[in-house]
């Protein structure tokens, strides 16, 4: 289903209705209770999330004008949906990186060293269109991580962990996933700030996150790009520090950009999407009331889900081969997640053909047994970094 695998790209040989198509992983069958009871859960609060975004989207579909000037604005992105990654994710300059010392407050990890990274983001939209509105937020152009390593020694291989949509604060991203046993396994970390999150939203947004969606559909589109653009400044930043590695992981939109990122930067020695989105526009249709404003506003006047799809489809990591071998690339998922649903989340472990892929019995939100893929998550990072290493104390079951 996959523009790799199929004589037509996977945007126009998906069916349009494929987020209502049902799906079940093998842990339905083995633990239904679990499954159906988290998945319950998510979908109480995915419309909550999907009344947010529906807010934020407003202003860009709230009236006829806006409505044209935005599918206006989206026709732009249709070709680029199988042009070549480098055209796409444009590569960046070097620019210089500042490094001033933070407290490390509340992340876990005990006499490591923290430090904030910053420099400023050298994106620049592909829209000419949009240009001058994406410059004007000037917070956003400063991006920002926390880089955490050993007081001593050189740099160790590093994991960029990415954070999901509004859960951008890195203390609570390096609790939920056990981060400083990670670094204690032997591997430093970067926690970067997406655009439009933590320090990069500005003043008067009314959230953060909330000018990733809230200056429309093609704006979620080059921020979408600005996100792998200034993951690639990171790439290259640690690998001039000297860590002799880089991987990186991420949740949900951060599962999205590891997934991106694989498509365009082969020195990753891994990665691994964790319930991460696969195709916007599908999903977008799939949250409620989200989905409702998608059909009353933007797919009117003869205006079709299929050209939906592919304005979105040029930051899928469905619409390329990553650049990284199936040894590299694991995949995780939630059986009951109903926000990235495992009917994405297969397609994606199905484009990646030989990829490893885990699926874990609980939702978007609340990872049961998440001991057992923190686990083999591990073991799959030595694998690729430091195969000859011998194993390590493992990880108390959670």
């Amino acid at each position: 289903m996959t523009s790799t695998t199929a004589a037509r790209p996977w945007w126009q040989t998906l069916p349009a209705d494929y987020y209502q198509h049902p799906y079940a992983t093998l842990l339905d069958r083995s633990d239904p209770l679990k499954v159906l009871t988290t998945a319950a859960v998510d979908q109480v609060a995915r419309t909550a999330l999907g009344s947010v975004m529906a807010l934020a989207l407003m202003p860009s579909l709230g009236t006829p004008r806006a409505r044209a000037i935005e599918r206006e604005r989206l026709r732009f992105y249709a070709p680029l949906a199988d042009a070549d990654a480098d055209q796409v994710y444009v590569a960046p300059p070097a620019v210089p990186v500042r490094t001033r010392k933070s407290s490390g407050w509340g992340l876990g990890f005990g006499e490591a060293v923290c430090e904030r990274l910053s420099f400023d983001s050298p994106f620049e939209p592909l829209n000419p269109a949009l240009r001058e509105d994406y410059a004007r937020n000037e917070r956003n152009r400063r991006a920002t991580a926390l880089y955490i390593r050993r007081p001593m020694g050189k740099p160790r291989p590093t994991l960029i962990f990415v954070h999901g949509y509004l859960l951008d604060d890195p203390r609570v991203n390096s609790r939920a996933f056990c981060l400083p046993w990670l670094f204690r396994m032997g591997y430093d970390v970067l926690l970067p700030s997406l655009p439009f999150h933590g320090p990069r939203a500005e003043r008067l947004h009314p959230y953060s996150g909330y000018g990733f969606f809230g200056g429309g559909l093609a704006r979620t589109n080059e921020s979408m790009l600005q996100g792998v653009s200034d993951l690639r400044v990171w790439t290259q930043e640690l690998l001039n520090r000297g860590a002799p590695q880089v991987g990186i992981s991420g949740l949900s939109l951060g599962g999205y950009m590891t997934a991106m990122l694989s498509t365009v930067e082969s020195r990753l020695a891994f990665a691994i999407p964790n319930s991460p989105v696969v195709a916007a526009a599908d999903m977008a249709m799939e949250w409620q009331p989200l989905g409702g404003l998608m059909r009353r506003s933007v797919l009117t006047d003869g205006w079709t889900f299929s050209e939906l799809r592919q304005s979105m489809a040029l930051h899928s990591p469905l619409s390329r081969p990553p650049r990284l071998d199936a040894g590299r690339l694991m995949v995780i998922g939630g059986a009951g997640d109903r926000f990235t649903s495992p009917r994405f989340v297969s397609l994606l472990h199905q484009h990646w053909a030989g990829s490893d892929v885990h699926w874990f019995p609980g939702n978007h939100l609340l990872h049961l047994q998440q001991g057992r893929y923190l686990r083999l998550m591990k073991k799959f990072m030595d694998r690729n970094v430091h195969p000859d290493a011998p194993d390590q104390p493992a990880l108390a079951a959670r």
